[in-house]
């Protein structure tokens, strides 16, 4: 259970860091920069816009907003951009 636990972490990383690398990338569209933005500052907000006390829809908000703003960025973002980062991330790691 814990090796798979490290194993998401690592791949939660590895991720974000493509995700890092897509954000800087000149060819990628200002509205998909925005969207990540906005998912990372809805991850690190120190509050929730819906309440953890409101049942269900209180803890399902970080699971669904995020990953949905994530999703659309990736949609407006052209396809070679993100194999270009993946690309670089994976040069990086096996270096």
């Amino acid at each position: 259970m814990l090796d798979k636990l490290k194993l998401i972490a690592k791949q939660f990383k590895y991720e974000f860091e493509v995700y890092r690398l897509v954000w800087r990338h000149p060819e990628t569209p200002r509205l998909a920069k925005w969207l990540l933005g906005i998912a990372i500052v809805y991850v690190l907000m120190p509050f929730d816009l819906i309440p953890d006390f409101i049942p269900v829809i209180g803890q399902l908000d970080d699971l669904v907003i995020v990953p949905f703003l994530v999703y659309l960025a990736l949609k407006l973002i052209p396809q070679t951009v993100v194999c270009e980062c993946r690309e670089k991330m994976k040069r990086e790691r096996d270096a």
